[in-house]
């Protein structure tokens, strides 16, 4: 079987951020509480924030104390943390690349986060790989927070096509669900300042008993699920977070 196209390149970019900025940073302040609390989050803890993004969580947790390094593929997202990092006067080092390879050789870190469904984009094998990298970085006791859509949620409100309108531009996701593979196929289509761009991608979906499985599988000794606000994980909630301790 041959995989759909993955425009990665197209996916995340500016266009992503004009779209999706506003959104995140509206929620970013109780995104970071919620990870306090979830994963007991205290100054001086190292944090990773694997696919940071624009470090709209890295920076307000190393505003309360804590160590963090954001690593993502986009040099123009990293920019944007770094500027936003100068700007509330705190430390982060960000790193350009790919979480399926992880640039670093020892257990050095307490906890990391994976934050907006920046999970499931590679084919299974090197899904798993992720994975396998992020308790291979943890130490000991250390957890991992993950958050990704709710599959039994998703389903029974499937959406086939959705518009977003931001000051006159589109952006028109159309969709598919793939049961072979698990995964929602999307054509993205932006229109933006007179221009029209088409951004295939795909992201693969989750029960929590499959991503548990795949969690231990991959080394961590505990699992647990929650839904989007931090109650236990529910079949109302859109949104699932997967806190694994290694």
């Amino acid at each position: 079987m041959t995989d759909p196209a993955f425009d990665a390149y197209g996916l995340f970019d500016e266009d992503y951020l004009h779209f999706y900025v506003e959104q995140l940073e509206e929620h970013a302040e109780a995104e970071a509480d919620l990870l306090w609390r979830l994963l007991e989050l205290e100054p001086g803890r190292e944090v990773l924030d694997l696919a940071c993004g624009h470090g709209r969580i890295a920076n307000r947790l190393a505003g309360r104390g804590c160590r963090l390094t954001g690593l993502d593929t986009t040099p123009l997202f990293l920019e944007r943390a770094r500027s936003d990092a100068a700007a509330r006067g705190v430390s982060v080092t960000y790193i350009e690349g790919d979480m399926r390879l992880l640039p670093w050789d020892d257990e050095r870190f307490d906890r990391v986060i994976n934050m907006f469904t920046a999970f499931g984009y590679f084919d299974d094998a090197d899904n798993r790989r992720v994975l396998a990298e992020i308790a291979r970085v943890l130490r000991p006791g250390g957890r991992l927070a993950m958050e990704l859509n709710n599959r039994d949620w998703l389903i029974r409100n499937f959406q086939p096509a959705s518009v977003v309108d931001r000051a006159g531009d589109l952006m028109i996701d159309q969709r598919r669900l793939d049961p072979l593979t698990g995964r929602i196929i999307t054509e993205r289509i932006m229109v933006r300042q007179g221009q029209v761009r088409r951004i295939p991608f795909f992201v693969r979906l989750f029960t929590f008993t499959e991503m548990r499985d795949w969690l231990l599988a991959a080394g961590f000794a505990t699992v647990h699920g929650y839904g989007g606000d931090g109650a236990p994980l529910a079949l109302e909630s859109p949104r699932m977070i997967m806190v694994a301790e290694r």
